[in-house]
């Protein structure tokens, strides 16, 4: 695990650490008071509040955990001048990415400090469009962009992959200019791609010159960007007149079948009242990992619904966007065709027909050209990040106008 030795983050693992406390402590109430009550027979109590001296216990662990946090946030607040300079590494960046991939959508309701915040970066920090180094960047590229959008529970570092990072090698084989996009992947997909698609207006406007924009997408990435540029179309946005290319990477367009299982077990824990009080801990898991289950990219696919109800896809019809050329690229761990491999375990996260856009139905269909589309052989889902073959393709797809 990676160390943590900033202010910042040690606030917010205290708070993290506090309301795991909490919930621990209700998940626990909740079995006692079951086990206590006889909750198993129909008719039987249906309050998961203990009461008596066994209620007096449970309130005041939570009491003492509410303590417990005024007390770290006043520490801070004294000591904070000693804590001395913001401690960062990979290992760090990737703790982080983890954390707000599983748990982000609670870190950024509760303003934790360890909520990742959306930006665009290189090397690992933020980018500043006034400054003179990006803007001699920009020009040498001749305004040409490589937005490089990670996947869930990842973040921008994690694109250098045994040695190799897509963008850097379109830099030096093409002449684009990587910009890595960070972001907190916990978050419902929709309300990343709205303010990716804000964030990057905003960007655009301030550069000095013309840009030509592509993107690469790995993973949610995919979803992310696609959900950009819907909500970039609705407000008019100028940056999807310079996006020429979009280029999917093992993108989950149907969703992932390991969501659906996820949520299969919720179900199944709910059946029984002793086994119930246990599915809190599978729902712990973030907005963006349950948008997973189905492909969720809008705000009407998962508003007013139970995102851990087993209720199928009730997604709108979303489209591939009609300005840039998209391209697909989705794996598999087999060698040779086979009906299990390719539809059910595919590249070990994703299917090829979640990859590819394929769908049952035809509006949900994609319709990526067949020479917009390429699958890779004995390949998992994360070494597209760094086999030869897919930067061979990704790379000849962006050189061809």
């Amino acid at each position: 695990m990676a160390k943590i030795k900033n202010e910042s983050d040690i606030r917010g693992a205290g708070k993290l650490t506090i309301d795991a406390i909490t919930g621990i402590t209700d998940l626990v109430e909740a079995l006692h008071h079951t086990i206590a009550s006889l909750g198993g027979i129909p008719g039987g109590a249906s309050q998961t509040r203990t009461t008596g001296i066994t209620g007096m216990v449970y309130r005041n662990i939570r009491t003492v955990s509410g303590w417990v946090g005024d007390g770290i946030d006043l520490l801070l607040k004294e000591f904070s001048s000693t804590l001395g300079e913001k401690y960062s590494s990979p290992e760090r960046e990737a703790f982080l990415a983890a954390l707000n991939g599983v748990l982000g959508d609670h870190l950024a309701a509760k303003n934790n400090p360890l909520n990742i915040p959306m930006q665009f970066r290189r090397n690992g920090e933020p980018i500043a469009v006034d400054d003179q180094t990006f803007k001699q960047a920009v020009q040498q590229a001749e305004g040409k962009i490589a937005l490089m959008v990670h996947g869930s529970c990842m973040n921008d570092l994690q694109w250098n992959r045994q040695g190799h990072d897509h963008g850097a090698a379109l830099a030096r084989d093409l002449g684009y200019l990587p910009v890595y996009l960070h972001y907190n992947t916990g978050l419902h997909i929709s309300q990343n791609g709205r303010q990716f698609a804000g964030l990057l207006e905003a960007f655009i406007n301030q550069l000095p010159q013309p840009i030509a924009l592509v993107i690469i997408a790995h993973s949610m990435g995919g979803l992310v960007s696609r959900s950009a540029c819907h909500y970039g179309k609705v407000s008019g946005h100028s940056w999807l007149n310079r996006l020429l290319k979009i280029v999917f990477l093992g993108t989950p367009h149907h969703g992932a079948l390991l969501e659906r299982a996820g949520n299969w077990i919720d179900v199944i824990l709910e059946i029984s009242p002793y086994s119930a009080p246990f599915s809190r801990l599978g729902k712990v898991r973030s907005a963006g990992v349950t948008d997973l289950r189905y492909g969720n990219i809008l705000d009407e696919d998962w508003e007013a619904r139970d995102r851990f109800e087993c209720s199928g896809d009730h997604r709108s019809v979303s489209p591939l966007p009609d300005g840039p050329q998209c391209y697909t690229i989705a794996a598999t761990t087999r060698k040779e065709l086979s009906i299990l491999g390719d539809r059910v375990i595919g590249d070990g996260l994703v299917t090829l027909n979640s990859a590819l856009g394929r769908h049952k139905k035809a509006d949900w269909n994609l319709l990526f050209p067949e020479t917009h589309q390429w699958v890779a052989r004995d390949m998992r889902h994360m070494e597209l990040l760094n086999r030869p073959e897919v930067y061979e393709t990704l790379k000849r797809w962006l050189e061809n106008k």
